[in-house]
């Protein structure tokens, strides 16, 4: 084994100092593509098949160039045999080895020619410019859900005309793109534009990171109210909630940490300055400061404000909300193109239907006028006993059947005998109708799933069955007019179709558990 002696190198040390500083990246970067390059460069000249590999003194400069040779069994299947020796040789060498050890043997430092010299001078670059991209990057993605500023370099147009993206730089030749699409509508840019916008994603990509930007996402209209409320900044007024239409409305949900404060009149600021200059930079977008609170009916109010509500019904488990107005307030509840509702609806993460109070009446009274059909033709009753059993909160006859028989018979006008005479009744009907049910179900071929859907009665997954609908998929790309359609009106109502359709919806996948629950 011959012994080379490795000389320093200043100058690699000081070529090292310098592109690290140029480039803003860190100095062992540097060092690490001289290596790669010279090691490209040993294999070229001692073989491919080697396992040449270099290491430059961080201090001195000085490098190290060595070939590797790893010792393996004796019945080891020799894979490369120039970089791998059995562990009988390797003892020849030295009795100290042991299987898993490297052989190195120092190599006579490379003269380089010049095109051996060009080739290690662009691999070398290329190394640095990977490094460049590489900080870029994570300096960038540390960015993500911040605001940043930049300046329009570049309008970019499609092939009718309009914008397609805007470029921004946004400092040290780093540029940004804003897609036309998280661009408030009407805005407009030109070259030399400064622009603030919300980091949304930042992407690793060959040529460099790509950083995408948005104006119109709620996160942006966030950080602009943590910026000009201190407030907010500092904690004390706490987010809970932004809906937007992008440069026409939006409502943003705020409490206080600290009882003292009005969160409402945090973010108003004296003489409205701090959310005028929201709405500014918004492009005139109105803004509705809503005060959030733990009453989620209170919430609801605050919500669909200015309106004023005077009922509000929750269905959490299906992320419902029903609000009753009355009839001067229904337009302004909804707004113009239904925006008011539609930003209330994403502020509380669940569907919000208005109705006026006529409405109301009228729905309840055909939800009654079902139920009570359905009553006396399953117990063979009058609508006198109909009624009193909606009046305390029968809706079906399988509550009738099973529920405790003392509570049935405490219900006033009924007695046990009664009770009894409808449980019998409410039973009777029951077995019938599972037994036709499942008669019909096998020879329809009713898919099993359209059983276990919430609110969909027997004779209803026959009368579909009928009509073609016979999966979870078919029942889930229904609307709720389709769904009346099908069974009748008299058989379901429009809030009964809407539950059913997203109870279906759920149980085909059609979204997360999270994404119907209400917010808490």
């Amino acid at each position: 084994m011959e012994n080379y002696e490795n000389m320093p190198r200043p100058e690699i040390v000081v070529v090292a100092d310098t592109v690290a500083r140029d480039k803003n990246i860190d100095k062992e970067d540097v060092f690490e593509a001289m290596e790669i390059a010279i090691q490209k460069a040993g294999r070229t000249k001692y073989g491919m098949e080697h396992d040449v590999r270099v290491h430059i003194d961080r201090k001195t400069g000085a490098i190290a160039l060595s070939r590797y040779r790893e010792v393996v069994a004796d019945d080891a299947v020799i894979e490369n045999e120039s970089a791998q020796i059995p562990l009988s040789i390797a003892k020849t060498y030295d009795k100290k080895y042991k299987v898993g050890d490297f052989i190195i043997d120092p190599l006579p430092p490379i003269n380089f020619g010049r095109i051996a010299s060009q080739t290690a001078r662009q691999m070398i670059m290329e190394k640095i410019k990977d490094a460049v991209r590489n900080k870029q990057y994570e300096e960038y993605r540390e960015k993500i859900g911040t605001i940043i500023n930049g300046t329009v370099k570049k309008v970019e147009q499609n092939m009718r005309g309009f914008i397609s993206n805007i470029i921004l730089d946004i400092g040290k030749n780093d540029e940004a793109v804003l897609r036309y699409d998280e661009i408030i509508p009407h805005e407009k840019f030109k070259a030399g534009d400064r622009v603030r916008a919300y980091v949304l994603d930042v992407r690793r990509e060959k040529k460099g990171p790509q950083i995408f930007l948005s104006r119109t996402c709620p996160e942006f209209m966030a950080k602009l109210f943590t910026q000009e409320v201190p407030e907010i900044y500092d904690g004390v007024v706490q987010i809970m909630g932004v809906a937007r239409d992008p440069g026409s409305k939006a409502k943003i949900a705020v409490r206080a940490n600290d009882k003292t404060i009005d969160p409402v009149g945090a973010c108003v600021g004296l003489r409205g300055i701090r959310v005028q200059a929201v709405v500014a930079e918004l492009q005139g977008e109105k803004i509705d400061i809503v005060n959030y609170s733990d009453d989620k009916a209170q919430y609801i109010v605050n919500a669909l404000a200015p309106a004023e509500v005077i009922k509000v019904v929750l269905d959490e488990e299906n992320g419902h909300i029903e609000v009753v107005v009355a009839e001067d307030q229904f337009s302004l509840a909804i707004g113009r193109r239904g925006q008011n509702v539609k930003l209330a609806s994403q502020l509380l993460g669940a569907n919000i239907d208005v109705l006026t109070e006529e409405q109301e009446r009228e729905r309840r009274a055909n939800e009654n006028k079902v139920r009570t059909q359905r009553f006396m033709e399953a117990l063979d009753v009058d609508d006198m006993i109909a009624h009193l059993l909606i009046a305390e909160g029968f809706s079906t006859v399988d509550e009738v059947a099973y529920v405790d028989l003392k509570e049935l018979a405490e219900i006033e006008g009924f007695d046990e005998d009664i009770a009894t005479e409808l449980q019998s009744r409410a039973k009777e009907f029951i077995a019938q109708r599972d037994k036709e049910f499942n008669a019909k179900s096998k020879a329809l071929k009713i898919d099993e799933s359209m059983k276990k859907v919430e609110g969909l009665a027997p004779e209803m997954i026959i009368s579909l069955a009928e009509k073609g609908v016979k999966k979870i998929d078919d029942l889930a790309d229904l609307a709720a007019d389709e769904l009346i359609e099908m069974l009748g009106e008299d058989a379901v109502s429009e809030t009964e179709a809407n539950d059913i359709i997203m109870s279906a919806r759920r149980q085909a996948g059609w979204f997360d558990e999270e994404d119907t629950s209400t917010e808490e």
